[in-house]
């Protein structure tokens, strides 16, 4: 088991870093070139930067029993493809029960504002999302024990 995160845009950084040292878990951060991160933890791995390049190669390292750490809807519903665990950075799992929805909801926001419509913003993250991260985080990580 890794912990595999889409690092471009993952806030939580110390919280995943914190549930990996913890349960002696390896953990790598896909970005692209544009970005800059550094860790004394984790091993930071960049792409070239492109349309979806983080997306592609984190789904391609992704393997049954890692963790994806990813807002992406269909980076997640990629990784559940491969027996992996998937969860926000906001620490809300994705499993087999709720990607459909969250897919088809993504798909009608996108036609939404396709057609020139508005759609709520996300919300500014907060400390609960961190708390909710980590302790998601372990649950899943003890999912393999």
């Amino acid at each position: 088991m890794r912990i595999i995160v889409d690092a471009d845009a993952c806030p939580g950084k110390h919280m995943i870093e914190k549930a990996a040292k913890e349960n002696n878990i390896d953990v790598i951060m896909y970005c692209d070139i544009t970005h800059v991160i550094t860790s004394d933890y984790s091993v930071v791995k960049y792409v070239d930067k492109g349309f979806q390049s983080v997306d592609v190669a984190l789904t391609n390292a992704a393997k049954k029993n890692d963790i994806i750490i990813t807002q992406d809807y269909g980076v997640a519903a990629m990784a559940l493809g491969k027996k992996a665990y998937a969860i926000s950075p906001k620490g809300y799992i994705y499993d087999d029960n709720n990607i459909d929805k969250l897919l088809f909801e993504r798909h009608i926001s996108a036609k939404v504002r396709r057609g020139g419509g508005k759609t709520s913003s996300p919300k500014k993250r907060t400390k609960e999302d961190d708390e909710r991260l980590y302790q998601n985080l372990t649950k899943l990580i003890k999912q393999k024990d």
